[in-house]
């Protein structure tokens, strides 16, 4: 809390409002707000009017490693003596990411952050500050009153499509950036503002983890059980039913008859969900850290068959996975379970004689596999650890094993190839 703070490690500050969750503002207050009541809109557009809305809804939320925030050229952090810095940074790239017709604004917002607050739960560590730059387009940064009379006039959709945009796209993708910023007591430190052709968002996160106690890629041995958070597979079932509902709206639209987003109906608004607004597990990151029970982790953001072969490739090992273990999200094929990614689930080891709960903070773990040596992982191909002499030699970290993951199924034992997301494949 603040009052524990010394004067000496208290977080220098500026004024700062916390937004509400998003539906929850009143409708009077998406006019411009004065300084200090409620949550500030933009008035006018400009740099630095938009800066200055930025400074004035970063979250509150003060934290002894923040010691400058928002307001000069650099932050500066101080880690307590007994902590190390962890730090990491996500790109989020319209027609990559995330679609703007599609993905409403607050859902971006949300996953932008997320990824990042994944990247710190999948090290143990805790949250510190976080640092946001945006390049947008004019258009998502404008006042409503100011394109209003252009919209109406311009658009080969007419004024209906003017009365579906009610707030600045910058705003409510704030609104779903400061939500989440607030679950887990994260201030804004700083981050960048630049005008562009591409939507694009940077997220840099810092945490602190106790020395020697960050959860790694490369701790796991042969024999250690490997385990899962939550379920698999449900953000690919959503971004399915996302990817249906554009298609009907590009129906829709080739009639004249669309708003730029519909309304998500109820019954999908559950599976929907789990792609707009994914749940980093940062709690469950922090016990395994606080218990030294895991041996090694990964968070799954891009499949288990691909994320699972980063940590096996890292750590020297093998997997092999019992297809009948994997826990499925609702409606989710085996296809997404295994190589859907944006889940941001966590998956560690931990050694056979570990107590490992059957839930942590709430949410269900299950057991899916044992991690085995590389040369066993491998069986029936060569030996890709072994020299020209036949005796084992050191692999480097890092360096990938051909098809590290077997998957046992009912049928028998098959080797699993990872088809999770990767750039540039």
């Amino acid at each position: 809390m603040i009052a524990d703070i010394s004067p000496a490690r208290r977080a220098i500050s500026y004024p700062q409002i916390m937004p509400l969750p998003p539906g929850s503002r009143p409708p009077e207050q998406s006019k411009p707000a004065r300084t200090g009541s409620g949550s500030p809109r933009l008035g006018t557009f400009g740099e630095l009017a938009l800066l200055r809305m930025i400074r004035l809804r970063a979250a509150h939320s003060q934290s002894p490693e923040l010691q400058l925030g928002i307001g000069d050229d650099c932050a500066i952090l101080r880690p307590a003596p007994s902590e190390e810095l962890a730090v990491t940074t996500d790109l989020s790239i319209a027609g990559r990411h995330f679609r703007l017709d599609w993905h409403p604004a607050e859902s971006i917002g949300h996953r932008a952050l997320a990824r990042g607050l994944s990247d710190l739960a999948a090290m143990g560590a805790r949250p510190v500050g976080a640092f946001l730059s945006l390049a947008l387009p004019a258009d998502l940064v404008q006042n409503p009153k100011a394109r209003s009379a252009s919209t109406r006039h311009n658009s080969p959709q007419g004024p209906h499509a003017e009365r579906t945009k009610q707030t600045i796209w910058l705003d409510r993708f704030l609104d779903g950036f400061f939500a989440l910023a607030q679950s887990h007591q994260l201030p804004l430190a700083g981050g960048d503002l630049s005008e562009s052709p591409l939507a694009v968002a940077d997220v840099v996160l810092t945490g602190a983890v106790s020395q020697g106690r960050a959860l790694l890629r490369s701790g796991a041995k042969p024999g250690d059980l490997i385990y899962v958070t939550g379920q698999l597979g449900g953000a690919a079932v959503g971004l399915e039913h996302l990817t249906a509902l554009a298609a009907a709206l590009k129906r829709e639209r080739s009639r004249q008859k669309a708003s730029p987003i519909p309304p998500i109906p109820p019954r999908l608004k559950a599976l929907l969900n789990r792609h707009l607004f994914p749940t980093p597990r940062v709690a469950q990151g922090l016990w395994l850290a606080r218990n030294s029970l895991a041996t090694a982790a990964i968070d799954l953001s891009d499949g288990v068959s691909t994320d699972l072969a980063h940590l096996c490739a890292e750590s020297g090992v093998a997997a092999e996975l019992d297809g009948a273990a994997l826990p499925f999200a609702t409606a989710a094929t085996p296809a997404q379970v295994l190589n859907g990614g944006e889940d941001y689930e966590l998956l560690f080891t931990a050694p056979a004689a570990a107590r490992i709960p059957s839930s942590i903070e709430g949410v269900p773990v299950t057991q899916i596999g044992r991690i085995v040596a590389a040369s066993k992982g491998a069986a029936g191909e060569k030996d890709a650890t072994k020299g020209s002499t036949g005796k084992r030699s050191a692999r480097p970290p890092g360096s990938p094993i051909a098809s590290p993951i077997t998957l046992i199924t009912s049928k028998g034992a098959v080797r699993l190839t990872p088809q999770g997301w990767q750039h540039f494949s």
